[in-house]
């Protein structure tokens, strides 16, 4: 299992070797791409409070994605502050790795494992 969290100081080392405090944002869900792809992983999830990745979200017209690959996933648009950085970083996994990505609901992390629910995230279709 691979986990990974927003939250603390960034830091980078000043020019006497030591740690340096830097005004930064690092994005949870890229860093969880980076951090699965380092160990290997085959599998990333990405959970979070919705079920799935939804086409026209907000609106009358909303509609889950199930099953999609990377480059039709990217011809969409989606929030820059919300899921847009959870589909940009599951997009990098399946394409660096050919596994598959998953975003959906932390309470269904069993079944989005399984490719049962979520938004289920490859390089080439299933």
């Amino acid at each position: 299992m691979v986990c990974s969290g927003g939250g603390g100081i960034p830091v980078v080392r000043d020019d006497a070797g030591g740690p340096r405090g830097v005004e930064a944002v690092i994005d949870k869900d890229l860093s969880a791409d980076l951090l699965a792809r380092e160990l290997g992983a085959d599998t990333l999830l990405i959970l979070t409070d919705v079920p799935a990745v939804e086409d026209d979200y907000g609106t009358p017209d909303n509609r889950p994605i199930r099953c999609v690959t990377t480059s039709e996933l990217r011809a969409r648009t989606f929030p820059a502050g919300s899921m847009g950085p959870k589909v940009e970083a599951a997009c990098r996994f399946a394409d660096a790795t050919g596994g598959m990505a998953a975003i959906g609901r932390l309470d269904d992390a069993q079944a989005l494992l399984a490719g049962q629910t979520g938004t289920i995230i490859t390089r080439k279709p299933r």
